[in-house]
């Protein structure tokens, strides 16, 4: 962002700026992190009342496998999803197969001669449109656009806000020089921070509601009984896993973004320039924080598995939880996922930004032309 002030223009222009850009960024990202959760979810055993997770570039959405008699099926949005690791053709509530006499060896071989192990990127997306239709590449996008539209432009709006307020406030110093590279990512972490606390009790209430299928009566009562079991903070269960990587992330990607403008003297707006920086920067962070987007994947699958199936929890210590991981796949399972990660954010973070300040721009141009013809 340029040093302009952003009260150049309204609040509700800078709403529809950054709800165009999170609307095409997860038509776009869904696609591409369905491909990267299952190739990442592929690695666990799913047999055993496991939860999956999966983004649409803007949230996360869990997806969780139960067992019904014999039959082992995962769903999200009350029908069955994406995670289908025993059929053959496309799903349907009747059509998996029995498998009460398959030991975990010979499960483990079906695995990998189904259609659903996937060998890569383009292998899982060729593969999930041939068996189980294009539309399963946007499975979950509209209950979770509900959430992530706000969520962004909560995002953004603070972000912008913080970014011309701490500038104004050390400016007066003349001595911000080295203080100015590192305030947007001052700002991108306080952005991210308070956007994620305000958005994870209406995420875990969204979630509750699907996994356990309740009316909105019903999620009433459980929230007064969540409340009274665990106090208020109950609210927030899960938020940690969600800070553990999206602040870390929100700092590097402004940090990179930010002095990349700065770097090139781009102070007026060029699409170009801001797509291509915003592809840059997403990756630089989307690659440094690759290990707490894995930690982070494992300790909200474990926390699905405990609050909509009741399993058991593991250690919850980011660092317990690498060195496992490291122990069992080694340094390569630490960044598990980087290449359909990157496939994914680059192009995500490049059009979100080079979007919202389209929109900016496009708002500013229009309030400075209707302010000219007002004083003609």
């Amino acid at each position: 962002m340029s040093k302009e002030t952003c009260f150049e223009i309204s609040p509700f222009q800078q709403i529809i700026s950054s709800c165009t850009g999170s609307f095409l960024t997860s038509i776009l990202v869904t696609p591409l992190d369905v491909v990267k959760t299952r190739l990442q979810a592929q690695q666990k055993e799913f047999m055993k009342n496991k939860c999956f997770l999966y983004c649409n570039g803007l949230m996360d959405h869990v997806c969780f496998c139960l067992k019904n008699g014999n039959k082992i099926f995962c769903q999200i949005d009350r029908r069955p999803i994406f995670l289908r690791a025993f059929t053959s053709k496309q799903c349907s509530y009747h059509s998996y197969i029995n498998v009460k006499n398959l030991t975990e060896q010979e499960i483990q071989n079906l695995w990998h001669q189904r259609p659903n192990h996937f060998n890569g990127t383009l292998d899982a997306m060729i593969k999930i449109t041939r068996n189980e239709g294009i539309t399963s590449l946007w499975s979950g996008l509209p209950p979770t656009l509900v959430m992530a539209v706000p969520a962004t432009v909560m995002y953004f709006t603070i972000y912008d806000q913080l970014v011309f307020r701490l500038r104004n406030r050390y400016s007066s110093t003349g001595n911000t020089r080295n203080l100015d590279y590192f305030i947007p990512s001052i700002a991108g972490g306080s952005a991210r921070l308070v956007a994620a606390t305000v958005i994870s009790p209406l995420e875990m209430i969204r979630t509750k509601m699907q996994s356990q299928r309740l009316s909105y009566k019903e999620i009433g009562v459980a929230v007064n009984q969540l409340i009274k079991s665990q106090g208020i903070l109950g609210l927030w269960t899960g938020l940690s896993v969600t800070l553990l990587r999206d602040v870390p992330f929100s700092c590097f990607y402004w940090f990179s973004y930010e002095n990349l403008k700065r770097l090139f003297k781009m102070d007026q707006y060029n699409f170009g320039f801001s797509f291509i920086s915003g592809a840059i920067s997403g990756a630089l962070a989307a690659t440094l924080t690759l290990p707490f987007d894995v930690v982070k994947t494992h300790r909200q699958i474990e926390l699905g598995q405990h609050e909509i199936l009741r399993g058991e929890r593991s250690s919850k210590k980011t660092f317990d939880i690498m060195t496992k991981i490291y122990q069992e796949r080694g340094f390569r399972g630490l960044f598990v996922g980087i290449v359909p990660r990157l496939v994914k954010v680059a192009p995500a973070c490049a059009l979100m930004i080079s979007t919202y300040e389209a929109g900016k721009y496009f708002f500013r141009n229009y309030n400075l032309l209707k302010h000219q013809n007002r004083d003609n």
